[in-house]
C-alpha cells in the first residue's frame, strides 16, 4: 500500500523549533527562580509584619486585661479589627494558652484549635514560620500574651496566606508574557538569519541531503581502483581512501596527521605537499610503480589544499620491459642484418671483379672476427642469453662507431630463468642508454664488467659520454617512464626500469660520478643447479 513520505523539517524550521526550546526552557529557569526568590522575600518580608503584628496586640492593655474576661469575643474584636486593618493579613486571632481561639477576625474560627506548627509562643517566646492554614500554607507570627504579674494568659496570632504561584511568578516577573513574545520573536529572526547563513555555506543544501551527499562519495571513494588523497594548506591529510593507503602502505589513523609525520619516501611526501600541479609524475614505493597526478583545490577562490590521484602501473612497466627487451632484440638483428648486407654486398662485388682470393681473405677475416668476439665473451659469461645479447650488442656498437668491450676479469655461471631474464634486461638498457650517451664523442667507448658469487650478480657499465647532471641524478630513476619520453634522449624507460628490477629481487642500482657514466648494478641471485664452476670460466 502507498503511503505517503515523511515530510522533513527544512534547515530553518529545525533551528526555530531548536530556539524555541531554547527560549522556553530559559524562561522556565528563569520562572522557577523568580517564583523561588519571590517565595523567600514573601517570608522573610511578611513573616516580620506578622510578627509585629502579633507583639503589637499582645501589648495592648485591653488585650491583656479581657483575655481572661467574661465576653472575650466581644471585647478583643476592637483590637483584632484594628491590627488586621494596620497588617494586611489574612487572619488576627487571639486564643487562650492552649491554642483555643477566643477571638477571630473569621468569626468561624472562634473555639477551634489553632495550628500552631512548631511554634514555641507558650514558653514565653515570640516566633515567625510557616504553618498549615486550612490546606493552605501561610507565614504566621506568634507572641505570648502576659499579665501583670507575668504569667503567660493567651496567645496573639497573625498569619497572611502565601499567594498563588502565578501572583508571585507576575510579583517577581511583572512582564512575563512580554519577555516571552520577544524571545520568541528574536528566537524565529535568530533561527532564520542563520538557517539562511548556513544554507549559503552549504550550498542551499537540507541536512538530510548533506548526509546522503557524504556517504554516495565516502562510498565512491572508497570504491574506485585508483587511489585518492587530499591534504589541506597545513600539509594535514583531510581524506584518503582505501586504494592510497593500499598503494602507500599507509595504517587507518591517517587523516589529521600531517604528511611529514607519516611513514612515505621523501619524494612521495614531496608531491602530496607541492604546490604546483603535477601531472603525469612516476615514482618507485618500494616494489610499485606509481603514476601520481595532483592539483590544487580551491573554493569561491581560495585555495583549501591539494587533491592527489595514484594508478598503479606496475604491471604495465613489466610488459613495457618485455617490450623494451624485444625492442633491444629488434635493433640488434636490424645492427646484424646492416653489416651483413655491407659485408655480402663487398663479396658479391669481390666475386663480379673475380678477385676470389680476395674473397676467401675477407671471408677468413669477417670468420676469424666473429668468432673472436663470441669466443671472447663465451669464454667468460656461460649464461646463454646474457652471452647472447653481449654478441649482439657488439654489432649494435660497431654501427653506431662504439667500441663495446667486455672486462677480462667478468665471470657469470649459467642462471635460472627468471635471473636471467632480469640481467639480459638490465644489460641491454644500460649498453644501449651508454651507446646513445657517448657515441658522439671522440673515440666513444663502452666498457661492461659482470662478476658474481653464490648469492649476488655486480654488474657495472660504463661510457665516456658526458655524464649525467648533478641535479638529474635521483630523477632519471624515477621519472621518464612512458609518460615522459623525452627523457635521457628520448627513451625515458630503460633506467626505470632497471631500478624497478633491481627493487623487485631486492637490490639496487647507483650512479657512479667518475669520468662519463658509470652505473653500478647489484642483484641477488639464485644460481641453477647445472651452473658450471668457477674453474670452467677461466
Amino acid at each position: 500500500m502507498w503511503s505517503p513520505r515523511r515530510q522533513r523539517l527544512t534547515l530553518a524550521g529545525q533551528f526555530l523549533v531548536l530556539q524555541l526550546v531554547v527560549v522556553a526552557l530559559v524562561l522556565a529557569i528563569v520562572g522557577d527562580i523568580s517564583v523561588r526568590q519571590s517565595t523567600s522575600t514573601f517570608a522573610s518580608d511578611r513573616g516580620s509584619q506578622m510578627r509585629s503584628v502579633s507583639e503589637y496586640l499582645a501589648n495592648i492593655s485591653v488585650v491583656r486585661a479581657e483575655v481572661d474576661g467574661d465576653d472575650p469575643r466581644r471585647r478583643l474584636a476592637p483590637s483584632i479589627d484594628r491590627a488586621l486593618a494596620l497588617s494586611g493579613a489574612s487572619e488576627v486571632s487571639i486564643a487562650d494558652t492552649d491554642g483555643v481561639v477566643l477571638s477571630s477576625s473569621d468569626p468561624n474560627l472562634v473555639g477551634s484549635r489553632v495550628a500552631l506548627g512548631d511554634s514555641r509562643v507558650r514558653e514565653g517566646r515570640g516566633w515567625t514560620g510557616d504553618v498549615d492554614d486550612d490546606g493552605h500554607l501561610a507565614v504566621a507570627g506568634h507572641a505570648p500574651i502576659i499579665a501583670d504579674d507575668g504569667t503567660l494568659v493567651g496567645l496573639s496570632i497573625a498569619q497572611e496566606r502565601y499567594p498563588s504561584t502565578w501572583q508571585r511568578l507576575t510579583n517577581a516577573a511583572p512582564d512575563l508574557a512580554l519577555f516571552l513574545g520577544v524571545g520568541a520573536l528574536l528566537g524565529i529572526a535568530g533561527s532564520l538569519l542563520l538557517s539562511r547563513l548556513i544554507k549559503r555555506r552549504t550550498r542551499g543544501l537540507e541536512p538530510h541531503e548533506i548526509a546522503t551527499l557524504a556517504d554516495h562519495r565516502e562510498a565512491l571513494l572508497h570504491s574506485i581502483r585508483e587511489g585518492v588523497i587530499a591534504v589541506d594548506t597545513d600539509d594535514r591529510v583531510t581524506m584518503v581512501n582505501d586504494s592510497a593507503r593500499d598503494l602507500l602502505g599507509l595504517g587507518r589513523d591517517v587523516v589529521g596527521r600531517r604528511v611529514a609525520e607519516l611513514p612515505l619516501d621523501p619524494q612521495v611526501a614531496s608531491l602530496l605537499t607541492m604546490v604546483d600541479d603535477s601531472q603525469d609524475a612516476v615514482v618507485l614505493v618500494g616494489t610499485r610503480v606509481l603514476v601520481f597526478n595532483q592539483r590544487s583545490a580551491s573554493s569561491r577562490g581560495q585555495g583549501i589544499g591539494t587533491v592527489t590521484t595514484m594508478r598503479d602501473r606496475t604491471e604495465l612497466v613489466s610488459m613495457q620491459s618485455q617490450l623494451s627487451s624485444n625492442l633491444t632484440i629488434t635493433d640488434t638483428l636490424r645492427a646484424q642484418t646492416h653489416e651483413f648486407a655491407n659485408q655480402l654486398h663487398t663479396i658479391s662485388g669481390l666475386v663480379q671483379l673475380r678477385e676470389y682470393d680476395e674473397v676467401t681473405t675477407l671471408i677468413g677475416a669477417l670468420t676469424r672476427r666473429r668468432a673472436e668476439i663470441i669466443d671472447g665473451v663465451t669464454r667468460r659469461i656461460s649464461d646463454p642469453a646474457v652471452a647472447a645479447l653481449l654478441v649482439a650488442k657488439s654489432s649494435v656498437a660497431a654501427e653506431a662507431g662504439v667500441e663495446l668491450t667486455l672486462s677480462p676479469d667478468s665471470r657469470l655461471p649459467t642462471l635460472d630463468g627468471p635471473t636471467s631474464g632480469d640481467l639480459t634486461a638490465i644489460v641491454g638498457n644500460l649498453v644501449d642508454n651508454a651507446i646513445d650517451a657517448c657515441k658522439g664523442e671522440d673515440l666513444p667507448s663502452v666498457h661492461v664488467d659482470i662478476t658474481s658469487t653464490s648469492t649476488l650478480i655486480v654488474l657495472e657499465v660504463h661510457d665516456n659520454g658526458p655524464g649525467v647532471a648533478d641535479e638529474l641524478r635521483e630523477a632519471i630513476f624515477v621519472r621518464g617512464f612512458s609518460t615522459k619520453p623525452d627523457v635521457l634522449g628520448g627513451r625515458g624507460i630503460g633506467l626505470p626500469l632497471v631500478q624497478l628490477i633491481c627493487s623487485q629481487r631486492g637490490g639496487q642500482v647507483t650512479l657512479g660520478r667518475e669520468g662519463g657514466a658509470t652505473f653500478r648494478v647489484q642483484l641477488p641471485v639464485r644460481p641453477s643447479s647445472s651452473s658450471p664452476s668457477p674453474g670452467r670460466l677461466g
